[in-house]
């Protein structure tokens, strides 16, 4: 008997007769979803640093705000 059979209506799928596994044989969908997992990954970094440099900004602009205050008198 072979190890694998396929599934049938589904020519990427067959099944491990051992161990009744289902396995999915199509390289180029899994590499697809390899792919879209790193581009998350990669957009979620940038919004995060984003999101710091953002903040980072508005303390500088409320420093810078503070100093002006003090040069014109306190207003």
């Amino acid at each position: 008997m072979p190890r694998k059979k396929k599934v049938e209506n589904n020519p990427s799928l067959v099944r491990d007769t051992t161990n009744q596994a289902i396995i999915n044989t199509n390289t180029d969908a899994f590499v697809a979803r390899r792919a879209q997992i790193k581009a998350v990954e990669n957009k979620k970094k940038l919004d995060e640093q984003q999101s710091i440099d953002i903040d980072n900004l508005k303390n500088d602009v409320a420093d810078i705000k503070k100093m002006l205050q003090k040069l014109i008198g306190g207003k």
